[in-house]
C-alpha cells in the first residue's frame, strides 16, 4: 500500500512541475541606448524575442536622446535580466535595467 502512494505522489509531481515552471514569468524594463533610426526598434525587439525563455517584448518609440524601453516578459528559469542585456548589447545597443521612475 504505501508503494503506491509513493508512486501516486511521483506521477503527480511530474505533471505539476511544468505548472510551476510556467509561474515563474515576469518581466523587466530594460533602458535600450543608441536605438533613434527607424530599424533600432525592431532589431531591439527581435534580438530580445529570439532570446530563449522570452515570451513577449514591446519596444517604444526612440526618444529625443535615441533611447528605447523595451518590456521583455520572460520565464525565470530560461533566461535572466543579465542575458537580455547582453543580447542587445551584443547588437550595439547598450542596455540597463530601467531606474524606477519617481513621480
Amino acid at each position: 500500500m504505501p508503494r503506491s502512494i509513493l508512486a501516486v505522489a511521483f506521477a503527480v509531481g511530474l505533471f505539476a512541475a511544468p505548472l510551476a515552471a510556467r509561474a515563474a514569468d515576469t518581466s523587466v524594463v530594460l533602458d535600450v541606448h543608441h536605438a533613434g533610426c527607424v530599424l533600432c526598434g525592431p532589431i531591439v525587439k527581435s534580438t530580445l524575442a529570439h532570446v530563449k525563455g522570452v515570451s513577449g517584448v514591446q519596444v517604444s518609440q526612440a526618444d529625443a536622446m535615441a533611447d528605447v524601453t523595451a518590456t521583455v516578459t520572460y520565464d525565470t528559469g530560461a533566461t535572466s535580466p543579465a542575458a537580455l542585456i547582453k543580447a542587445v548589447t551584443d547588437q550595439g545597443y547598450p542596455a540597463e535595467l530601467a531606474k524606477p521612475s519617481h513621480g
